[in-house]
């Protein structure tokens, strides 16, 4: 059916459940019919949960947290509950998540997944079962710290590694299947109302063998990969329940037009090359139900306009069965405070609704997101007609462009090995550190781990469609890094190109990667964090004050 055709025919729906409803609660959220969705991200219990080994808290956790956001108006809830080939719910194939119990494998006394969309249910929420289909770590390559029953560690053979992580590989036929069957497992299983994958398909710019392009036979089977694990998917999701949806998220960007005429007038990180994601494609072979592109810019950004993307997406899916919702990347203030504008813009182009990342950034009410996606939902305003959007121009306030940046000058330089003294809220912490061209640099996670349980405590953690280091105050650290501390002595590092975000903003910090690890000068770290750092001559240590700030 034609998709104007059925918005016609949802607006005829919604009219008359709207003379039937009694409940002022049903109409703003249960039956609004378009998707009104939050992301909520278990991976680094980012958003939940925020215990562990304790049932009951959790259960508590998520009915707050559900009856918030459909206070909001919201009324999906889109949980991750495979976030490194794990499981938040029972299952032969997958092993139970580290962040229920802070150990994969253990069995943490009921199933979530269960429990979560039951609650979802009663509210007249949908449930969607948000997986990633290729990941095992995101940092660690030591197969034996997996708990016993992990697939990965009893298939070692069906294991790539980079950049220091465990991914499926997507070209083994026997991993296909095992994905596939997980979906069916949960499809067979439990209520969902849809499977959800997210942007991560092969490692963010996996690299070629030498000699190949992006346009290249390697680059190509890559591309051919997924898409026949997209087809299975949606193959198995509909010879086992037909009614569950299947829907994908994928980059905002399928290829610039400077890469192919076809592609949007951007000049950002392109899903087709980068993670060889050919989610155009998806779309026009029907192997989908709704696709929600992530389109986490700002209206007027000069490498990748909003209105531009969100245009190119309404023709893409046009004249096709696929519902096109707009990720909001709402965990970045630029966009957080324009949502509701953001949103009007959604109208112009009859997009199907949102989904906004993250929950904790919109339960926080960052840049009074909150308030503002509330209020656009009880007024329900008309869309107006769709007009074609100017080319993008550089904005009139000063703005971080996401994509591309100015080249880093890349140095190799030599590494001096040492120990610094350092206190912590006055106990002293051993660190490992390396001096370069006279400054002490420090491992982010060390750092992390010291001042964890403080006032100034932050979760870090590798983002691989952004390339990028994610660094978030106030949430309690937990490492995914096990095993041995690796290599330590007199070495080289080299200028880190990873770029580095606090809270969802962009910083421009100078850091080194040294034995695959991120060092950064711990005065720009204290900056950043606002924390007390100060330096005793006659001891030569370096005090560090999570009770202070930054001077």
């Amino acid at each position: 059916m034609n998709r104007f055709l059925k918005k016609i025919c949802t607006g005829i729906l919604c009219g008359v459940l709207g003379v039937v409803s009694i409940g002022a609660q049903e109409t703003f959220a249960a039956d609004a019919k378009e998707m009104r969705a939050v992301w909520i991200s278990t991976v680094y219990s980012a958003d939940y949960p925020s215990t562990t080994n304790n049932a009951e808290a959790q259960k508590n956790e998520f009915i707050q947290k559900l009856e918030q956001a459909q206070a909001l108006g919201l009324n999906t809830v889109v949980v991750q509950v495979r976030p490194k080939g794990d499981a938040l719910y029972q299952s032969e194939l997958n092993p139970w998540s580290a962040v229920l119990t802070g150990a994969q494998g253990t069995n943490p006394g009921y199933d979530p997944m269960a429990f979560m969309i039951a609650e979802a249910h009663k509210r007249g929420m949908e449930f969607h079962a948000w997986m990633n289909p290729y990941r095992i770590t995101t940092s660690g390559t030591d197969v034996s710290a997996l708990s016993a029953d992990n697939m990965a560690r009893k298939h070692p053979d069906w294991i790539l590694t980079y950049n220091g992580a465990m991914y499926y590989d997507p070209a083994n036929e026997e991993v296909q299947q095992y994905i596939c069957d997980t979906v069916k497992e949960v499809v067979e299983k439990y209520d969902v109302d849809a499977i959800h994958f997210d942007d991560y398909f092969y490692p963010s710019n996996y690299p070629l063998p030498e000699g190949e392009t992006r346009e290249g036979a390697v680059a190509q089977e890559r591309r051919d990969n997924v898409d026949t694990l997209i087809k299975k998917v949606y193959q198995t999701i509909k010879n086992t329940k037909a009614s569950v949806e299947f829907g994908i998220s994928p980059m905002g960007i399928w290829k610039n037009s400077t890469s192919d005429e076809a592609g949007s007038a951007t000049r950002g990180s392109e899903g087709y090359y980068t993670v060889y994601g050919d989610a155009k494609k998806w779309v026009e072979k029907g192997w989908v139900d709704y696709i929600t592109p992530q389109i986490y810019w700002e209206q007027g950004n000069a490498y990748a306009d909003y209105e531009t993307l969100v245009k190119w997406w309404s023709d893409v899916v046009e004249g096709t069965d696929v519902k096109l919702y707009i990720g909001q990347g709402i965990y970045k203030d630029s966009v957080a405070k324009e949502i509701a504008q953001e949103m009007q813009v959604n109208e112009k182009y009859n997009v199907d609704g949102s989904m906004f990342f993250s929950l904790r950034d919109l339960l926080n009410n960052r840049q009074g997101c909150a308030d503002a996606v509330k209020a656009y939902y009880q007024t329900a305003t008309k869309p107006t007609e769709p007009t074609t959007p100017t080319e993008p121009t550089t904005p009139t306030e000063p703005t971080t462009p996401t994509e591309p940046e100015a080249p880093v000058t890349i140095e190799k330089k030599y590494a001096y090995a040492g120990r610094a003294k350092v206190t912590v809220n006055g106990k002293a912490v051993d660190f490992q550190t390396y001096t370069i061209d006279d400054y002490t640099y420090f491992k982010l996670r060390d750092v992390a781990g010291a001042v964890n349980g403080t006032a100034k405590q932050f979760q870090t953690y590798w983002d691989e469609s952004k390339q990028a280091i994610e660094l978030f105050r106030g949430v309690p650290y937990s490492s995914s890094v096990s095993g041995a501390a690796g290599r330590y002595g007199d070495t080289y590092g080299t200028t880190s190109t990873a770029k580095l975000y606090c809270d969802g903003e962009r910083k421009s910090v100078s850091a080194y990667t040294i034995n695959d690890y991120t060092y950064y000068k711990l005065r720009d770290l204290a900056k950043l964090l606002d924390m007390g750092v100060t330096w005793e001559e006659g001891s030569a240590t370096i005090g560090i004050n999570t009770a202070k700030s930054y001077q």
